[in-house]
């Protein structure tokens, strides 16, 4: 999700705004990032691509959304693309975390057409297969069970820079492979602004790898 794109440039003197997430960040804040567990646990493994940066991510955009009656997704964005996510009871300031990942961005991908969306989301589409071969790197399907393809996952997620909002309608699939002790995530995604009213045609299908995290490894600076 490119954000400034989406949103444009901001008065960077603004206040800034409430915390927000588990994490309780505003719009404006750091989280620092411990990723030396995950560079351990991949230790003389090959990952996708070079391992995202631990250190301090700075919070440019956050989303929301409620998966069910018992989850919301909670995302922090940067201004690399890259997102922290975080599954929570209620996505409030201080709610425990029940699971938390870090992604950024590996390929992207523009489908020419009606035909060419349909072989990668159609009935028989190349996304939400049993397995993807990303170019000669094998993974394995991680939502949804069974050699048939599965339906993609859908939710919309409320987007906000601090100043305007966004609903996000997200189609969207999960992979994993092993990678050393760890796992290598690769979360697809097709994204609509639904204020556009835009279709599938003219956008593109995101390529994200990911990593799992623990409560320990990220905190509000």
């Amino acid at each position: 999700m490119i954000f400034s794109s989406l949103f444009g440039k901001k008065d960077s003197g603004a206040d800034l705004p409430a915390e927000r997430g588990p994490l309780g960040v505003p719009i404006g804040g750091a989280i620092e990032i411990d990723l030396l567990s995950v560079e351990a646990d991949a230790a003389g493994a090959e990952p996708g691509m070079a391992l995202p940066e631990g250190g301090t991510f700075i919070c440019v955009a956050f989303g929301e959304a409620r998966l069910d009656g018992n989850t919301v997704l909670s995302r922090y964005y940067d201004d690399n693309d890259r997102l922290l996510q975080i599954l929570s009871a209620t996505g409030r300031p201080g709610d425990a975390i029940e699971d938390i990942s870090i992604y950024h961005p590996w390929d992207s991908v523009v489908p020419a057409g009606h035909g060419e969306w349909e072989r990668w989301t159609g009935r028989s589409g190349l996304i939400g297969q049993p397995r993807y071969d990303a170019d000669g790197i094998l993974f394995n399907r991680y939502w949804g069970e069974g050699e048939e393809r599965a339906d993609l996952v859908e939710f919309v997620e409320d987007v906000t820079d601090g100043q305007d909002r966004r609903s996000i309608h997200q189609t969207c699939m999960l992979y994993a492979r092993p990678l050393g002790r760890t796992q290598e995530m690769l979360l697809i995604n097709i994204e609509r602004d639904l204020a556009q009213r835009t279709s599938r045609e003219g956008g593109s299908i995101e390529f994200m790898l990911g990593y799992g995290l623990g409560p320990a490894d990220v905190r509000r600076i």
